[in-house]
């Protein structure tokens, strides 16, 4: 008799055995499936993460070098020489496969001349208005204005309107095809107290003394509440305009940036794409620096859940083949005569085992339905919990980092001044890092369906082969006999 055939009567005829062992491995089955599919989505959201995160890495001069060339100076006042990188090498650097998008930046400073600019004082009389056409509080100086005009080649590639620190109120952002025009974005609080709209002209007067006319398309809101020093004194960020990158070169008179961020498509290429813009440039007067900080604060937790998922799958396979092993020996126990009466019939031993496979076989397909309809429960509150403590996790890691950083600044200014920056920066990411965690999909696939086949077939056939040993050492005279 066939040994498919003998399988299929044992499993039918002993019901409450089969019953049995497609609840045990049903169970079993139902734990690997569930690290299946949590191992399966974070795998997902580190391929998502790398699409939506993105690596910059920025182009601009060497201060290293320059420093060590400052050092070296033999006259009595010694000047800081930075280098520039030329549009045209960014623009050729920014054609590689590598790079999703690139921003060129370049600033002057100008004054003010239709409008008044928001002088900051560092007296209790702050944020106060200056005079008409900004000259009525103290003499301008002739190497700094009033108004920082920001170039770049899109305000949407900016860091501060990236991270949400300003965003556009009304009207537009720059963007790339305002190169060579006068299109410029103000913020809203300098707009307010010039009753500047979208569509206004503002005249400005550079250093030179040279007047030009900007085109207001955009208003800004910025929730930055850092100062910058300039030449006036504090410059309060309201006092930031910007502009093509293209207007400022036009007003400093260069073909030059003084830095050009580029967007790396996947952060994990960010070393290659370094390697190869390094052909392309004077490493000895401009650097290359990469900030991959958001991706890898998405990696870690993720990473985290995916080697627990890969731990459970392990768990699980080991102590479901020791389960299901001694009740394959149980079973081989119970089924003594029957295996001494095959093999008294001239039955070979590997069929003996074979048919002892093809039960569980056929008991294991019941058994990936069943778990198939119940692993999407357990996933989703198995990954539920995992997302939850590796969330809460790296929060706390993050604000304990955070609170050592401030408390190691000297002075209160320089405690406020990391926590509206590092730390900032830090919560950035680990929101970002919950948002991701919070994006699993702990669907079930057709392959996660294979993948728990597989399993189940490596459990069962490493539990067959361990608990048959005795199959091989038996004798089936003394079987009979006794």
């Amino acid at each position: 008799m066939n040994f498919f055939y003998r399988a299929f009567l044992n499993v039918k005829g002993k019901k409450g055995r089969t019953i049995l062992l497609i609840l045990v491995l049903s169970a079993i089955l139902l734990f690997v499936l569930a690290g299946i599919i949590i191992q399966n989505a974070a795998t997902t959201a580190v391929n998502n993460a790398k699409k939506s995160s993105g690596a910059t890495v920025t182009l601009s001069a060497n201060r290293s070098n320059a420093f060590k060339k400052l050092r070296q100076q033999k006259s009595k006042n010694p000047t800081l020489s930075l280098a520039s990188v030329s549009v045209k090498t960014a623009k050729k650097i920014g054609n590689s496969d590598y790079v999703k998008a690139y921003n060129i930046t370049n600033s002057t400073s100008v004054n003010a001349k239709s409008f008044d600019a928001i002088k900051t004082s560092s007296s209790s009389q702050s944020n106060q208005m200056s005079g008409p056409g900004g000259k009525s509080s103290s003499s301008s100086s002739s190497s700094q204005g009033d108004i920082s005009l920001s170039g770049v080649t899109s305000t949407s590639q900016v860091s501060s309107f990236t991270s949400g620190t300003s965003k556009i109120k009304s009207g537009r952002g720059i963007n790339a095809s305002d190169a060579g025009t006068n299109n410029v974005v103000i913020e809203t609080e300098l707009a307010k107290q010039n009753s500047i709209s979208v569509g206004d002209t503002i005249t400005v007067k550079d250093t030179d003394k040279n007047i030009h006319k900007f085109k207001v398309v955009g208003i800004y809101k910025s929730s930055s509440t850092s100062s910058q020093t300039g030449g006036m004194g504090q410059t309060d960020p309201s006092n930031t305009i910007y502009s093509s990158y293209a207007l400022v070169n036009s007003i400093k008179g260069t073909t030059s940036a003084e830095s050009v961020t580029y967007t790396i498509s996947n952060p994990s290429k960010a070393a290659a794409f370094i390697t190869a813009a390094k052909k392309s440039i004077n490493t000895s007067k401009l650097s290359l620096t990469k900030d991959d900080s958001t991706y890898r604060s998405l990696l870690t937790p993720l990473n985290n859940v995916k080697s627990f998922a890969q731990k459970i799958v392990i768990l699980v396979s080991v102590a479901g083949t020791i389960i299901l092993t001694l009740i394959v020996v149980l079973m081989i126990r119970e089924r003594r005569y029957e295996i001494g009466v095959l093999l008294s019939l001239g039955e070979k031993r590997w069929k003996v085992i074979a048919q002892f496979f093809a039960e569980m076989v056929m008991i294991m397909v019941v058994s990936i339905a069943v778990a198939g309809a119940g692993g999407k429960f357990v996933g989703d509150a198995v990954g539920k919990q995992l997302v939850n403590q590796t969330t809460t996790t790296t929060s706390t890691t993050t604000n304990t980092t955070t609170d050592n950083s401030q408390n190691g600044q000297p002075g209160g200014g320089g405690g406020a001044q990391m926590a509206n920056n590092g730390g900032g920066g830090q919560q950035q990411s680990t929101q970002a890092s919950s948002q991701q965690l919070q994006k699993l999909s702990t669907s079930i696939s057709v392959v996660s369906l294979v993948q728990l086949g597989a399993f189940g077939l490596a459990i069962i056939l490493l539990a067959i082969l361990i608990g048959s040993i005795g199959i091989l050492r038996l004798q089936p005279k003394k079987i009979l006999i006794s």
